[in-house]
């Protein structure tokens, strides 16, 4: 899928507008039965969540895979006993700014010269890893699959702070352009308020 074809599915997709909790609400409901549900900070316009959800093949409801924004929380365990995942083990989550992709992963409390973080353009992916074997991820960017642009290893950058790892990726100008275009569309969407269940549709 090129950029104008991402483009053409945002723009020909079902969109449903709610304002609520200084957040713009935007539900996306395309062709092919696949929805994508975003909220945006309504004093930045800074994209804050981004999740998908595709039908099962019995036609279901499966559940919301996040993108972008906090990994949805695991179902709380009644019993003592159960195993849980260890509170230190390092959690992977994307938080985007409006010039970049970015990455954070926490709980990695090693120098950052231990880190190596690069684009791997065969694989078209990120992969970070360590010098010390205790941390190895690869991941994709899916706005750059569906745009299908090729990746830039000067675009990419990492910081060290807090036990925290950030990875940034500088969005292309194809990305910024698109992203822009996108969010005057959605702020001419009549959006409810509160407590209102009727939402308006385009």
């Amino acid at each position: 899928m090129s950029v104008q074809s991402w483009t053409q599915s945002l723009q020909a997709s079902r969109k449903t507008a709610l304002i609520q909790d200084g957040k713009r609400k935007i539900h996306f409901l395309f062709s092919d039965g696949k929805e994508m549900a975003e909220e945006y900070d309504l004093k930045t316009d800074e994209l804050i969540v981004r999740k998908w959800r595709n039908e099962s093949t019995l036609g279901a409801q499966g559940p919301w895979q996040v993108e972008v924004g906090e990994p949805a929380a695991s179902p709380v365990a009644s019993s003592d006993d159960v195993i849980k995942e260890n509170n230190s083990n390092p959690v992977f989550m994307r938080t985007d700014t409006k010039s970049s992709f970015q990455w954070r992963i926490r709980n990695l409390p090693y120098p950052k010269d231990v880190f190596s973080v690069f684009v791997e353009p065969s694989e078209k992916c990120i992969i970070i890893k360590t010098s010390n074997k205790k941390y190895y991820k690869k991941f994709s960017v899916p706005d750059m699959e569906r745009s299908e642009l090729p990746f830039d290893c000067s675009a990419l950058s990492f910081t060290h702070a807090n036990n925290t790892l950030i990875v940034s990726y500088k969005k292309p100008k194809e990305i910024l352009t698109l992203e822009q275009e996108l969010l005057k569309e959605l702020k001419k969407l009549k959006g409810t308020g509160d407590g209102n269940a009727d939402c308006k549709t385009q």
